[in-house]
């Protein structure tokens, strides 16, 4: 079978609708992902059908959980666009920032949204804690996967997200530790735990969890910390 087969037959199960062309961007970026993770270590995940459940399929889920279109998202420690280029190649109307700290990562962002003609998508190169003054409470969603600990990515993530906006950690089915780790942080940055969707990828047996905090209240002005300062005393 092929990328789009997969696709196709994945979104049909998350009850997501799926247009030609999002499948021809998917296969841009899919077809490139390839072409850059031979000389550049982006994902251990490869091959066609691993990248459409694995990656796209795994992030586009989150649209059955969350109304994005229009809103604003950033994607913290983006990495190689996941979840935040998945999710805007199926919900194109998202409003899409795209951080990572590393600069060969952003360049190949920023390399990816031209191909995939998204002259509206934001990449930046800094760290999550530095961000710019003007990103602090300025997004509806922040969404992270697979970067750190829930209690540590709270602090980089919460701050960022306005007040009725919520930050979704994308980790894996046996997170209720970090949940248990994490009710320190999440309240005392402004968030709450909403809830906690397990779901199965579609055509796998696979299954993750998204972990939803909704902001309900303003973060303390000294959050986020430095990097340092987070790794060693965290909330």
């Amino acid at each position: 079978m092929k990328l789009e087969e997969y696709l196709r037959g994945g979104f049909e199960e998350l009850g997501l609708a799926l247009d030609e062309d999002m499948l021809r961007r998917y296969r841009i970026y899919c077809d490139y992902l390839a072409e850059i993770n031979a000389v550049m270590n982006l994902t251990a995940i490869e091959g066609e059908e691993n990248t459409a459940k694995l990656h796209f399929l795994d992030c586009a889920a989150l649209l059955t959980m969350e109304n994005m279109g229009g809103k604003r998202l950033i994607d913290v420690g983006s990495g190689a666009g996941f979840p935040g280029l998945a999710l805007k190649i199926a919900c194109p109307e998202l409003k899409l920032t795209l951080l990572d700290s590393l600069d060969k990562r952003v360049n190949f962002l920023k390399n990816t949204c031209e191909r995939l003609g998204f002259e509206d998508v934001t990449c930046i190169h800094c760290r999550a804690e530095e961000a710019p003054a003007e990103y602090r409470a300025a997004f509806d969603f922040a969404a992270s996967r697979a970067v750190a600990r829930l209690n540590l990515l709270c602090e980089l993530c919460l701050p960022l997200v306005k007040k009725g906006g919520a930050f979704i950690a994308m980790k894996g089915p046996d997170c209720q530790a970090e949940l248990d780790e994490a009710k320190k942080a999440i309240h005392t940055l402004g968030g709450k735990l909403e809830r906690r969707v397990d779901y199965t990828i579609p055509g796998t047996d696979i299954t993750h969890s998204a972990v939803i905090i909704r902001k309900v209240a303003d973060t303390p002005a000294k959050y986020p910390r430095r990097w340092g300062q987070i790794k060693k005393t965290p909330l």
